[in-house]
Parts: structure tokens; sequence; C-alpha cells
């Protein structure tokens, strides 16, 4: 199945992964500036720049590689300094990552001070 729309993505999902990919998505989109997009790539919200900035991936949707929870991945997270040690490590080596099994785990903070150097990456480009 191809998603094409955020209504439809929503309408698969159970409602605990709903709701961390709705906080998620309000987070990035207040974080990012003005020149920055969303659309829907591999059937999950992508966040792009001048390049690839992060992806949301719920683990309802194939090929995420995740069994549970949602995914918060950096595209180019493998060039993040990530002094806070946030993110994980996986098989990927540019992708990194923290997945989210309930709302309350999302620490906006952290968050915000990795996109802000995300972007700072991105405008290099």
């Amino acid at each position: 199945m191809k998603i094409k729309s955020l209504t439809q993505l929503y309408d698969l999902l159970p409602e605990n992964e709903m709701i961390i990919v709705d906080v998620l998505r309000s987070l990035i989109k207040d974080t990012l500036p003005d020149h920055c997009r969303e659309k829907i790539s591999y059937n999950v919200p992508f966040f792009y720049g001048k390049k690839g900035i992060c992806i949301i991936w719920p683990s309802t949707i194939p090929r995420g590689g995740i069994k549970d929870g949602v995914l918060l991945g950096f595209w180019y997270g493998n060039r993040l300094s990530d002094e806070d040690h946030y993110l994980l490590h996986g098989n990927n080596k540019q992708i990194f990552f923290k997945i989210f099994k309930d709302p309350d785990q999302i620490d906006e903070k952290a968050i915000v001070k990795l996109l802000d150097e995300a972007i700072k990456l991105d405008e290099k480009w």
C-alpha cells in the first residue's frame, strides 16, 4: 500500500503511535525553519531542507526495522555530535535514532537541540 497523506497514515496507526507521531511532528515543524518541508516518503513523515533532516517511522508501517513504538531518525545522525548521547547507533552507519513507546518519553529539549544541530548541518550543504 502507498500512503499518500497524513490522514491516511493516522487512520492506520494505533492510538498510542498516532499520539507519538503527532507530538514529534509538531515539535519538528515548530523547530525547523520555513524553507524546510515535510512529505510522505517511504510511507512515513520525512522532513528535509537541502537534504534529508529526519524521519518519523511508526512500527505499524513495514520496513522500519522496529517491532514496537515510533522511531525518530536523523538522516545524517552520524554527523551530529549528540553531546548528550541521546540517539542510538544501530546497524545503519548514517541514520541515528531514538525509539519512543510512550509520549511521556519524548524529551523536547533534547530533540530540539539535535534538530538545531541537524539544521546547521543541512545549511552547509
